[in-house]
């Protein structure tokens, strides 16, 4: 097998693209749907074996994205800091918009 990354593929459900590219958008599916996805070589139509894609991924330094099984599993996202972060990075005629247009939304 070629590991050239700017070979052209086509991953089942997604289309045609570079073998590169293939390869990271099967390391962001979800492992069900990563064993279910298939590779396909453009020039012959030979499909990648698991194995291979598994070790191109490793060679070119993609991980797999972890699955989330659980609402629970998710760290909180503390919303409040995130939201007074924005607050205080955000410039004073943006904040006046929000707030009028929260005003207008909330007498609706």
């Amino acid at each position: 097998m070629t590991s050239d990354p700017e070979e052209s593929v086509r991953l089942q459900g997604y289309g045609e693209m570079t073998l590169r590219t293939a390869v990271a958008t099967l390391m962001a599916l979800a492992p069900r749907d990563r064993s279910e996805a298939a590779i396909f070589r453009v020039r012959d139509g030979v499909r990648l074996a698991q194995s291979e894609i598994a070790e191109l991924a490793s060679e070119w330094g993609m991980t797999p994205l972890a699955e989330v099984r659980s609402p629970k599993l998710v760290p909180d996202q503390h919303w409040p800091d995130i939201v007074r972060s924005m607050v205080r990075e955000a410039p004073l005629p943006s904040l006046m918009v929000a707030f009028l247009v929260g005003v207008v939304v909330a007498r609706r």
